[in-house]
């Protein structure tokens, strides 16, 4: 069977069968996540930017953490690709391949027509399976949601700095993410 873009309801599709499917890993991604596979959608141009920056932020913290764009996550049920999964550096899989867990912390970077509440529901299941921490980032808005798993959630605009993991000392806040960095 072959994923149509957009949405593919089946069903006899499970994450066994998700993961053998051959065009999962085209560009974009594909995502399984409620039974549902879904491709992600087309990255833009403030989209890529952020990704490619909060890539580099992170990683020039230090070695305990690597962040990687569009790693594939196969957890439990489903199989997701953060815009940004980070990793601690003793969870790195020696072998090539998706990431067998939920990463530390997910990044996801909202696109324009994509629903926030769908985004949102993926990263609170993600939560449900180990994950630490979510980021939901909003370009247009220029706010970033902040989740845990066992706390309420934070909305970070204007000044307000934006929590990472402990250890990770990011210094950012939204205002200044998205005044700077989408320029």
């Amino acid at each position: 069977m072959l994923l149509q873009p957009s949405v593919q309801r089946a069903d006899r599709l499970n994450l066994e069968n998700f993961l053998q499917l051959p065009n999962i890993e085209e560009s974009p991604a594909w995502e399984f996540v409620g039974q549902v596979a879904v491709q992600k959608p087309m990255p833009t141009l403030y989209h890529s930017r952020l990704q490619k920056r909060l890539v580099a932020r992170i990683d020039g913290l230090g070695m305990d953490y690597e962040a990687f764009p569009e790693l594939r996550c196969v957890l439990s049920t489903s199989s997701v690709v953060p815009d940004v999964a980070v990793v601690r550096a003793d969870r790195i899989p020696a072998e090539n391949g998706p990431l067998m867990g939920p990463p530390d912390w997910a990044i996801e970077i909202l696109s324009p027509d994509q629903p926030s509440l769908t985004v949102i529901a993926k990263l609170k299941s993600c939560l449900r399976e180990g994950i630490q921490l979510a980021w939901l980032m909003d370009p247009q808005e220029q706010l970033v949601l902040v989740m845990w798993p066992d706390r309420p959630l934070l909305l970070c605009e204007g000044e307000r700095e934006i929590p990472g993991l402990a250890g990770l000392d990011l210094g950012l806040t939204a205002g200044r993410m998205f005044q700077e960095w989408l320029r």
